[in-house]
């Protein structure tokens, strides 16, 4: 059985204009002539960006630098190596909901509990199950509740009624709305243990992407939302009450909406200016277009390292290490990619000099 859920909320006049904004900018960065080898470096920084402030929010200690390392596969002190492990985890997670979005897969409960799964244990583990006990949220300082969550035995019809609801929203309501959407209840919902606000906001990015307002990867929603905690927050408590069934779960959302619209707003206008700055060499070499999403993917990787191994590419491209054998073998007889390491052991693959100087030029 699932509960019907049918969100409180208004569409504001502010509302409106940021929308509007977001669509217009949408459809410029869309038209955009970008160089690839831009694109590639814009999405490989946004991606690291997103990776450690949304990480950092949940009191992950690395710094952007050392974020960028563990995701380039250097080492970080022992001492760090929880936070090496969760930066990770949300690394690959957020590459596989690009991939998803890409497939355009259907939002439901399995890419739920599979991102979820990812973000708390890695690529290989099974989706993740509810919670099965209450999950008090306290202050850390004062132990005080903040948020008592739903009851465990509600989350499964919870979770049932906010997929039904996103279905149906689908073809009515603007998908910067759904995202947001989905984000509060989700969290509202706390259907797991640990790991309900990274989740949260990798599937309203998951969303956005899907329904084409992902912008080609170039943005870090979750660096905007970690400049002002505070407000993102309070923006997420509509109701004075901690516990959800004394106002949270009727709560009215146009705060929150508000919110969340504004910021994506000036998210997309700082991307924007972003690619304005790349418009001077409109035109990408002939070469650069006729590379096929995957090895679009595996460029982007090369803007911020200069090897790569089967297994990273695997993690990358989603694949089975064995398959990516056969596919970088491809690769390496086309020119597209070099070996510069023989040993069949952990071999290590360069991008070849002649798609090496495009971000060499870019830099």
């Amino acid at each position: 059985m699932k509960v019907k859920w049918d969100p409180r909320y208004s569409i504001t006049d502010k509302i409106a204009t940021d929308l509007m904004t977001i669509e217009k900018i949408r459809v410029q960065v869309e038209n955009a002539q970008i160089p690839l080898s831009s694109l590639a470096r814009m999405r490989e920084s946004a991606r690291i960006r997103s990776t450690h402030f949304s990480t950092q929010i949940e009191g992950n200690r690395l710094t952007l630098q050392e974020a960028r390392d563990v995701v380039n596969s250097q080492r970080v002190t022992q001492e760090k190596a929880r936070d090496a492990r969760e930066v990770k985890n949300y690394w690959d997670a957020l590459l596989k909901i690009e991939e998803w979005a890409k497939e355009l897969r259907p939002f439901d409960e399995y890419v739920i509990k599979k991102t979820h799964s990812i973000v708390e244990k890695g690529l290989r583990e099974k989706p993740s199950e509810y919670r099965s006990e209450q999950n008090v949220i306290r202050d850390s300082l004062t132990n005080a509740i903040i948020y008592l969550s739903p009851e465990a035995k509600d989350v499964p019809e919870l979770m049932g009624g906010l997929v039904n609801w996103e279905h149906q929203a689908r073809n009515k309501t603007p998908v910067p709305l759904i995202a947001a959407l989905v984000h509060y209840q989700f969290v509202t919902i706390h259907p797991f243990y640990d790991g309900n606000g990274r989740t949260a906001r990798l599937l309203s990015t998951f969303i956005l992407q899907r329904g084409g307002y992902g912008l080609n990867g170039i943005y870090s929603l979750e660096e905007y939302h970690a400049s002002d905690l505070q407000l993102y927050y309070n923006s997420l408590v509509t109701h004075p009450h901690h516990n959800y069934y004394e106002g949270r779960e009727k709560a009215e959302l146009t705060g929150w909406v508000g919110y969340f619209v504004e910021l994506l707003a000036k998210v997309f206008e700082a991307a924007k200016k972003e690619v304005l700055t790349q418009g001077e060499n409109p035109q990408d070499p002939v070469l650069l277009r006729r590379l096929d999403h995957r090895q679009k993917n595996v460029l982007s990787m090369f803007a911020s390292r200069d090897f790569l191994t089967v297994r990273e590419l695997a993690n990358n491209l989603g694949l089975s290490e064995r398959m990516v054998r056969n596919i970088v073998n491809k690769w390496v007889q086309e020119g597209f990619l070099e070996v510069l390491d023989p040993s069949n052991k952990n071999r290590r693959y360069g991008l070849s000099e002649i798609y090496r100087q495009f971000i060499g030029n870019e830099s």
